[in-house]
């Protein structure tokens, strides 16, 4: 059952920071603010994309959502249930119904599990299945994304990192979540394969009704399989619309400059390319105002002294920007 108002997810002024401690009693003298009041709603069947550059809070979000970091403050309502607030039985519950999908298909499978253990685990720990019934479910799951039940026996070591991949999306799926977290599937896979696996992503999403919250900084994956692109910058959301609408009219200067970024093939379009100058700036002190306004080419005396709302512009309630200039 979705929420109230529809929603399988909603986050509200989501707050993540982390202490930094000096000295000998080590206390704390200030917090990296990781996420910094971002907020979304994903509903039943639909894909958000949260898009940004490295360090930008996209992983720290997802990481929160499922309480593998402890939030600051903020909301977060799974269907009916507030994630922040259950104990530890009803939060092993509630990660039976949200699953995650790796960035690094090397590092995310244990060496020592046969690929039939590690998809099989999830199963006898959470749903108690055992012996034929084990062997038959894995040997399905392993079918459903593109691979031999013959490999159950097989060692991660074995694969190829696209094979591995589909390895962690059948894990993934073990438990029949109803949200699915990937955090950045395919960036550490070739051209090729990426493609691949983003089709058996949507494949799977139509066949079994998922929703996805999908971590990406490649803007042409983005636009390929998500219906709603959030896009982050120091921890805060900036610009939030559907995939069609922004990137058709992009309307904050960092969204415009990471699509100014996307490599392209006609000679005109490479020479209106967007440069940023300037670094990014410290999480620990980040500056007043707008955090993008030191590196943001229209900058003005507002952006220095006051962070903007995320809001609609040009009456479209579903293009909302966080921007003087906009």
């Amino acid at each position: 059952m979705a929420n109230k108002n529809g929603h399988l997810l909603r986050v509200e002024d989501l707050k993540t920071y982390f202490p930094v401690k000096k000295g000998l009693l080590q206390r704390t003298v200030g917090y990296v603010k990781a996420v910094d009041g971002v907020s979304f709603e994903i509903r039943k069947g639909q894909t958000l994309g949260l898009v940004g550059e490295s360090g930008c809070g996209k992983t720290t979000v997802a990481r929160s959502i499922i309480r593998l970091i402890p939030a600051t403050s903020g909301e977060i309502l799974f269907e009916q249930t507030d994630v922040l607030a259950v104990d530890k039985a009803e939060l092993q519950k509630l990660r039976r119904q949200i699953s995650l999908i790796f960035q690094d298909p090397y590092g995310s499978l244990n060496p020592r599990l046969t690929v039939g253990n590690a998809i099989g685990e999830p199963l006898k720990t959470h749903k108690g299945i055992t012996g034929s019934k084990l062997t038959d479910r894995t040997a399905m799951l392993l079918s459903r994304v593109g691979l031999s039940p013959e490999y159950m026996n097989r060692y991660p070591h074995e694969f190829s990192g696209g094979q591995r991949q589909r390895i962690g999306v059948a894990r993934a799926l073990a438990l029949e979540p109803k949200l699915v977290i990937c955090d950045e599937p395919v960036s550490a896979l070739d051209v090729s394969i990426q493609s691949q696996i983003l089709n058996l992503l949507k494949d799977l999403q139509e066949e079994f009704g998922l929703t996805y919250l999908f971590i990406a900084h490649d803007l042409a994956v983005v636009k390929f399989i998500c219906d709603i692109v959030a896009v982050m910058y120091m921890g805060k959301i900036v610009e939030r619309a559907s995939a069609e609408e922004l990137y058709r009219n992009p309307l904050h200067p960092y969204t415009r400059a990471l699509f100014s970024a996307i490599p392209q093939i006609e000679h005109s379009q490479r020479s209106h390319r967007t440069t940023l100058a300037g670094e990014v700036p410290s999480a620990l002190n980040p500056p007043a105002g707008c955090p993008f306004h030191s590196r943001c080419p229209v900058a003005g005396d507002n952006c220095l002294k006051q962070m903007p709302a995320l809001k609609e512009k040009n009456g479209k309630k579903e293009h909302l920007v966080a921007c003087w200039k906009c």
